[in-house]
């Protein structure tokens, strides 16, 4: 069986942990049955654990109780850049592998279910849950939104991004991210009715801005060449800026000059919003 899933952008601002966004960058799966196990791969992360180690491998020995299979994994996604990669891998892994509930498999490797949901489904949504119980739900999203990512070459492991956080959140904080949130999904599904403080958040991007000293101002940067919002891509290192086909082209030359600028090294990727989720073929 083959599979194809997109990556993610977790979070989008204020939707910590809660929403995720498919982006039209995607990651391959091939499974079949073998006399002993066999591992290649091939694009992002290619050849750094062709064995056992492969989280391929360790989602598809769930799924199917044994290792007597040959995978291949062929991925355009960043590893440790808040793309969602690993959920990705899992989910895409899972439904080679036959799994009927290939989320299951992204939320037990990441913890928290929506951006293996967004991998599986596809466009806007918003998920909840831990392992089998988790659910998700596809949200509107307006067919005129784009996102302009800014990728850094500089990796970002999730827990050490998670590391930072607090506990414990003031009370007028956790308020102010349930009204961006709710200006957001409306903005999300209707881009007239975005307004700029959809995408501020106070629970997550002002700790962690601190392990990346170029992080405030590029996301300044991005709004002020045009971008109706700029956030945090999930937990990092790549920012995301939501932006139409008006504005992408601009945007995505002020990441570009801001980067060479600044002496960041990475690319920027101009991309849509994949709407069809988990692909499978046999």
């Amino acid at each position: 069986m083959l599979a194809r899933v997109p990556a993610s952008s977790a979070n989008l601002g204020p939707g910590f942990d809660t929403l995720a966004v498919a982006l039209s960058l995607y990651v391959e799966v091939r499974v079949e049955p073998s006399d002993e196990l066999i591992v290649s791969s091939e694009g992002c992360g290619a050849g750094l654990f062709d064995d056992e180690r492969h989280l391929a491998v360790r989602v598809a020995e769930r799924v199917l109780g044994h290792q007597r299979f040959k995978v291949h994994v062929n991925s355009d996604i960043p590893l440790s850049r808040g793309l969602g990669s690993s959920a990705a891998l899992a989910v895409a892994a899972a439904a080679a592998a036959g799994s009927s509930r290939p989320l299951g498999a992204g939320v037990w490797v990441d913890g928290h279910a929506e951006n293996a949901a967004a991998s599986l489904l596809g466009g806007l949504v918003v998920a909840a849950g831990h392992d089998d119980d988790a659910f998700a739900r596809q949200l509107l999203l307006d067919p005129a939104w784009r996102f302009v990512v800014v990728v850094p070459e500089q990796p970002l492991a999730t827990v050490d991004a998670r590391r930072v956080l607090p506990e414990r959140v003031p009370f007028g904080d956790a308020v102010a991210n349930l009204t961006s949130l709710g200006l957001l999904i409306a903005g999300l599904a209707r881009h007239e009715d975005f307004v700029a403080s959809a995408m501020s958040d106070t629970l997550h991007q002002p700790y962690r801005s601190t392990l990346l000293p170029f992080a405030d101002d590029l996301l300044a940067a991005l709004r002020e060449a045009g971008a109706a919002g700029s956030c945090w891509s999930g937990a990092g290192s790549s920012m995301l800026a939501l932006v139409t086909e008006d504005t992408a082209t601009s945007v995505a030359t002020a990441a570009r000059e801001y980067l060479f600028r600044r002496g960041v090294a990475g690319e920027v990727l101009e991309l849509r919003a994949d709407t069809q989720g988990l692909v499978t073929t046999r």
